[in-house]
C-alpha cells in the first residue's frame, strides 16, 4: 500500500494519522500537487492528493473516501463511529474542519500571485470562513477531550490538524489566545505518536502567473 502526499497538507495528514492508528503498513511517497511535474495528473482526475494506491486496484483520491476504506479494511481502531448520531456529528465536525482548511489555502493561493492580480475581497471572504469556521469548532469542543463521544475519532484527527495547519499557513489567527479551549485541546493530543510524525512541513510550489 502506498500514499502519496504533500508535507503540508491536512487533507493528505488525515489518511496518514489514520493509517498509523490502524498500524497498517505503508509507503508514503511525496509530491507538489501545484507543480507541472506532479504525481497526481495520472492517477487522480482531479490533480488532487492524497491518492492511495494498491496493488492490482484502481487509486482512491479524497482523504474521506480513503479513510472510509481504511475503516472497512480494519476497523480498530474505527474512525466513523457506527451510533448513527456519532457518525453525523463525526462528519460535521471534519467538514467544519476541511472547510477551514480549504479556506486557508485559498488564500495561500490567492498571496502567491502577483500582487498586482492579488483581489483583498476574495481574501476577505475566505479568511471570514476560517474564523467562523474555527469558532464553531471551538463552540463544538466546549470543555470536552475529544470533540465526539469521549474516544477518538476522525473528528480528533481533522480538528488536530487544522489547528496545525493554521500554525503553517495562517499564522496571523492567534486562536490559541481566541479559543483557550482548543488550546487546552492542542495541549492534551499534541504528544499522539500518529500526530509527531505527521506535523505539516511547508514544501515550496511553482509561482502563480496568473
Amino acid at each position: 500500500m502506498k500514499l502519496i502526499i504533500a508535507t503540508p497538507s491536512p487533507y493528505a495528514r488525515k489518511a496518514r494519522v489514520v493509517l498509523r492508528e490502524k498500524q497498517i503498513d505503508f509507503e508514503e511517497i511525496v509530491d507538489v500537487p501545484w507543480n507541472r511535474d506532479t504525481l497526481t495528473k495520472n492517477l487522480n482526475p482531479l490533480g488532487k492528493i492524497p491518492i492511495l494506491i494498491e496493488e492490482g486496484k484502481e487509486p482512491l483520491f479524497d482523504s474521506k473516501i480513503i479513510v472510509q476504506y481504511l475503516d472497512h479494511v480494519n476497523q480498530t481502531p474505527l474512525m466513523y463511529p457506527k451510533d448513527p448520531l456519532d457518525n453525523i456529528n463525526a462528519r460535521v465536525i471534519e467538514t467544519t474542519a476541511d472547510g477551514v482548511c480549504d479556506a486557508v489555502v485559498l488564500v495561500f493561493l490567492e498571496n502567491s500571485r502577483k500582487e498586482t492580480l492579488r483581489s483583498n475581497d476574495w481574501i476577505q471572504r475566505q479568511e471570514a470562513k476560517i474564523y467562523e469556521g474555527t469558532k464553531y469548532l471551538s463552540d463544538c469542543l466546549g470543555t470536552k477531550k475529544y470533540f465526539v463521544d469521549d474516544h477518538f475519532t476522525i473528528a480528533d484527527v481533522c480538528g488536530f490538524s487544522c489547528l496545525e495547519y493554521l500554525d503553517l499557513r495562517f499564522a496571523k489567527f492567534d486562536w490559541r489566545t481566541e479559543y483557550p479551549n482548543l488550546e487546552s485541546y492542542w495541549h492534551i493530543h499534541k504528544g499522539r505518536q500518529s500526530f509527531l510524525e505527521t506535523k505539516p512541513t511547508a514544501q515550496i510550489i511553482e509561482p502563480l502567473e496568473d
